[in-house]
């Protein structure tokens, strides 16, 4: 069974490369699986951006919804970066109109497909637990919808990374 790494932070801490230079030191072809959508030019161009920084051996799948699926399809790669769980749960939190419950339904489907997968999966997620009380409904339900994800991916990992400064700091 191949490993399980779940690496989270902060905004702009450093995960996402520490997930990447992670996944390259795999053998083979990478896939990034990305639940970024390009709704505006900025964010496309932010898009554009990233896959010019990650070069030829990887392969991009842009998945906003179905991750667990396209964890389960992926095949003939060293290894899968998901990123990242946080864009996925916005994403999710407005497909379902806010339902917590098929929310964490698609988590709990996520968790249960990872110990499965052939090859390394690398999964980053924000941490936004850290900071103070959001002052409106949505922005709370969805630090706490973050957190509760973040608890169950970091539990069927086998590696739980914190990154800070650019600095990785193994929990698990």
């Amino acid at each position: 069974m191949a490993p399980v790494v779940f690496i989270t932070g902060g905004a702009r801490s450093g995960k996402s490369g520490f997930a990447q230079r992670r996944a390259e030191a795999c053998s083979g072809p990478l896939l990034y699986l990305a639940a970024a959508q390009a709704a505006d030019a900025e964010m496309a161009e932010r898009i554009r951006l990233h896959q010019a920084e990650r070069g030829v051996r990887w392969q991009t799948r842009e998945e906003p919804l179905e991750i667990a699926r396209a964890l389960a399809e992926a095949s003939g790669y060293g290894a899968v970066l998901f990123d990242c769980v946080t864009l996925w749960l916005s994403n999710l939190l407005f497909q379902h109109e806010e339902d917590q419950d098929k929310i964490l339904e698609a988590v709990d489907r996520l968790a249960a497909v990872l110990p499965g997968i052939k090859i390394p999966v690398f999964l980053v997620s924000n941490e936004v637990g850290s900071g103070i009380v959001p002052e409106n409904r949505l922005a709370r339900l969805f630090r706490d919808l973050a957190g509760t994800a973040n608890q169950r991916l970091a539990a069927v990992a086998d590696e739980a990374w914190l990154v800070a400064a650019g600095c990785p700091l193994r929990l698990k």
